[in-house]
């Protein structure tokens, strides 16, 4: 199968594609990564360059065809993303049969483990947990599949009907709309997380909705691949952590400090550091704006 590369977890939370490789791995797939720079366009036609969105969607149709052809599962990480094979992907090309075979052929990591991955169960994490679901993920992926994996792992956990983080991709790093941004978020989900339990897993799949939640409060949130990662090493973690993520992060370095040859399998590079680059030009401004 292949795990797509997006720009969010390649370039800023790269630990979240790591945990997914391993989680995948353990499932019993080989995992391969475009080597080419691909990126589905989200930044692009979210501000109205559809041809440049239209362009980079084309080149992924072109390089990834023997295997779009042949059948491969997509796994991807970030719902915005995977929301675009999914839905913008057939608006786009109506007529072109693997624009349709690619949408048929995507998944998110939970709905890859509940549908494909035949009698999937992974080793329990009796923690709590609190759930937050990203737009794309609730709009277009729903979430069912996340939600049977979580009780899969026995989690006693809870969706929050908070509706949208407030980041909604860059509109909350923008200035005029900061005020609007941080009232949505102050709505259901910043208050929910501030009231958490310290051992409590705050999870978030949406790099929106957890860059959202790092700056407003306390916690970080969690990847689900990176909460299966802990029900895996449970025993490894670290007590004196005071945090589920701190636990996540203790985790992960002593895993990259036993095995300096972890694959990371991101590679991609060209439009994808151009986003990033973008983003993370946004991400420090609205940091100095809030404070």
């Amino acid at each position: 199968m292949i795990l797509w590369p997006d720009t969010f977890n390649n370039h800023f939370h790269p630990e979240t594609a790591i945990a997914a490789v391993e989680v995948l791995e353990a499932a019993g797939y080989q995992v391969i990564v475009p080597q080419q720079s691909l990126c589905c366009g989200r930044p692009l036609y979210d501000y109205g360059f559809l041809d440049q969105a239209e362009h980079l969607l084309r080149q992924i149709l072109v390089t990834l065809r023997p295997q779009i052809e042949a059948g491969v599962p997509v796994v991807g990480l970030e719902p915005s993303c995977a929301s675009v094979f999914r839905d913008e992907l057939k608006n786009l090309f109506p007529h072109d049969e693997n624009a349709k075979r690619l949408s048929q052929q995507t998944f998110l990591l939970s709905e890859f483990l509940e549908k494909v991955v035949k009698d999937y169960r992974p080793p329990q994490l009796h923690r709590k947990a609190v759930v937050h679901g990203h737009c794309h993920h609730k709009a277009i992926m729903k979430m069912s599949d996340e939600e049977a994996v979580l009780s899969k792992l026995d989690l006693d956990f809870q969706v929050l009907d908070s509706g949208c983080c407030g980041m909604a991709g860059a509109f909350g790093f923008e200035k005029e709309h900061y005020a609007v941004s941080i009232k949505a978020g102050e709505r259901v989900l910043l208050p929910a997380v501030r009231r958490a339990e310290d051992d409590t897993v705050i999870i978030a799949d949406g790099f929106s909705c957890r860059e959202q939640i790092e700056q407003m409060t306390d916690r970080e949130a969690l990847h689900l691949a990176q909460v299966i990662q802990m029900a895996m090493h449970e025993e490894q973690l670290d007590g004196a952590e005071k945090l589920p993520e701190q636990a996540a992060h203790a985790l992960q370095r002593s895993m990259y400090q036993s095995q300096p040859s972890v694959p990371t399998a991101i590679l991609v590079g060209g439009v994808g550091v151009l986003c990033a680059t973008g983003l993370l030009v946004w991400k420090f401004a609205r940091k100095k704006e809030s404070q």
